[in-house]
């Protein structure tokens, strides 16, 4: 009798409390100025920023010379991720902002680089390539261009069906990688950036025929106007104490038409009428979050019933990144003009929304290497590979052998990708070449690694290393067989700078959270990447994408 007294006692206060705190919610839902939908709380606009080869250490390499508003504002008043991590191999624009926004890798997404080889026919194809779409505001072939490539839904997806498509998602960014992938493939708009015209595209995926508002924007001709400006520091040069000497030609490359890689850089001179030089300026960053609030001003992002949602992509860090390399005057610069851009953006969020009704995260899709020869000035290993060599000296190993030629079509993504056409017809064991590229590359000073992508459960490699090559590893879009180089080298030139592999250089990535439903506080717990986009989900409260295997980050939510 006691028994049944006690469970009752203790059901009615469970029951009691759950409608207590229901009600409590309740009231702090009707108090807060927040979208209610049958009493669910959510932020009126959900805004992702992705900066585009942002090495987790930016956060702090620039610190102290970052403005109150900017970057510090997110890790003063949000949630940082300290050690979040990209859980595969090639880390890649196109597969970062992909695994950010579907919360999974390419063995499931299928976005297996920014260009991959479709095995079955050997044909190379670029990750947003669609024949079937045609521009929207060009004449060119630069909006031919679709999420169909992407296997699974993204998060901005998820949304659209939680809502019954009521909800608005917008992407943005030079790159058409940055834009679409992000926006995933029910978005009402992806918008990028085309060279050929200088001015802002889009493609029949979407519409038949861009917005007044984006022509508008394209008519203030912004590339050139940003252009014209040319490219000083932001402040006396002497104070950027973070950076090699400005002109060092040995680590950066220059600007076509440029004396040197030195400031002032003339860009009102060296552009020549083509705007697509804003690229690898701080201007376009600039440019493109222009464009974001153009978006949320004209398509009243954050106004409606439903949380909306915008993309945005900043691109421009990435080809400074890759031009100049990462302890240059141009790069630091690069990033205190974005902290200040992103300060007079969370400004105007906070006006045209309010302050805590909008929710802001910030990651990045890659990091990038240092400059090899600045490491090895320094006496830390490092080199370049030059990857074609090694390609015409593989496929001359098996012509000699098998006397079959071009068995190799490339070694991109640090892959081993066969000709498997020619291997059909000459009817060429399969294994056996595997087996002997992989003893010929391990022949090879700069490579740690050659594994065979079909083994790699019982390849002698340590497991962190084993669970990105498998994360990585699409069947009908990866080679056959894995490249690791040793730590600080990589495929690419003497100048600047690149990435691709699975050392923190370039898999340890900022993650940021900030506004509406976000805690203030940091976490050193491995995270990864494909955490992001559960975590958002969770915040919405929608579904997962359906090809996600990341988790929810619980400590950054209220």
């Amino acid at each position: 009798m006691k028994i049944k007294i006690l469970l009752t006692l203790t059901l009615s206060a469970a029951v009691f409390g759950v409608w207590g705190q229901n009600k409590k919610n309740h009231t702090n839902a009707a108090k807060s100025p927040v979208i209610t939908n049958s009493m669910l709380p959510r932020p009126k606009l959900m805004v992702g920023i992705v900066v585009d080869q942002m090495r987790w250490d930016y956060l702090y390499r620039f610190y102290d010379r970052y403005q109150a508003g900017g970057f510090k504002r997110m890790l003063n008043e949000g949630f940082t991720c300290e050690n979040t991590l990209i859980p595969y191999i090639p880390t890649v624009t196109a597969i970062g902002h992909s695994s950010i926004y579907t919360g999974s890798v390419p063995a499931i997404h299928g976005i297996a680089g920014n260009d991959f080889i479709v095995q079955a026919t050997g044909k190379s194809m670029y990750c947003t390539d669609d024949s079937t779409a045609r521009s929207v505001g060009s004449d060119s072939k630069a909006g031919m261009m679709s999420p169909r490539n992407l296997l699974v839904s993204t998060v901005t997806d998820e949304l659209r069906l939680a809502t019954n498509f009521r909800s608005k998602v917008i992407g943005i960014a030079l790159k058409d990688r940055g834009g679409i992938l992000p926006a995933g493939h029910a978005a009402n708009a992806a918008y990028w950036f085309d060279d050929a015209n200088g001015a802002w595209i889009s493609s029949t995926y979407y519409m038949t025929d861009l917005p007044a508002w984006v022509k508008t924007f394209n008519a203030g001709k912004p590339a050139e106007r940003y252009l014209k400006q040319d490219w000083n520091t932001l402040y006396p040069i002497d104070t950027y104490v973070q950076s090699a000497p400005d002109n060092s030609p040995k680590y950066e490359g220059k600007f076509s038409g440029a004396a040197a890689p030195v400031f002032p850089i003339k860009t009102s001179e060296l552009y020549k009428g083509k705007a697509g030089m804003i690229r690898s300026t701080p201007y376009g960053n600039s440019m493109t979050l222009d464009m974001a609030k153009a978006a949320i001003e004209n398509e009243k992002l954050g106004a409606g019933a439903v949380t909306d949602f915008l993309a945005v992509s900043l691109s421009s860090t990435d080809y400074v990144g890759h031009q100049f390399g990462p302890n240059s005057v141009e790069v630091e610069d690069t990033y205190l003009r974005l902290d200040k851009d992103l300060a007079a953006f969370f400004t105007y969020l906070d006006g045209k929304l309010g302050k805590g009704n909008y929710t802001v995260f910030l990651s990045a899709d890659h990091g990038a290497a240092h400059n090899p020869n600045f490491l090895t000035d320094h006496n830390i290993p490092a080199g370049a590979w030059n990857g074609r060599d090694l390609q015409t000296r593989l496929n001359k190993m098996l012509e000699d052998k098998y006397k079959v030629r071009g068995v190799i079509l490339n070694l991109g993504n640090y892959q081993v990708n066969f000709n498997n056409t020619i291997v059909k017809k000459e009817k060429l064991n399969t294994d056996a070449l595997k087996f002997d590229c992989i003893q010929f590359l391990q022949q090879e000073p700069q490579i740690a690694y050659a594994i065979d992508m079909e083994r790699v459960q019982t390849a002698t490699i340590p497991d962190e290393l084993r669970t990105r090559i498998q994360n990585g590893y699409n069947s009908e879009r990866s080679g056959s067989i894995q490249i690791i180089l040793k730590p600080g080298w990589f495929s690419g030139g003497q100048t600047g700078t690149t990435h691709g592999s699975w050392n923190p250089y370039d898999a340890h990535i900022p993650l940021v959270f900030m506004g509406w439903g976000i805690k203030h506080g940091s976490l050193t717990r491995e995270t990864h990447m494909t955490d992001i986009a559960p975590t958002v989900a969770q915040l919405l409260h929608i579904q997962a994408p359906d090809g996600n295997i990341g988790t929810a980050i619980g400590e950054v939510l209220k």
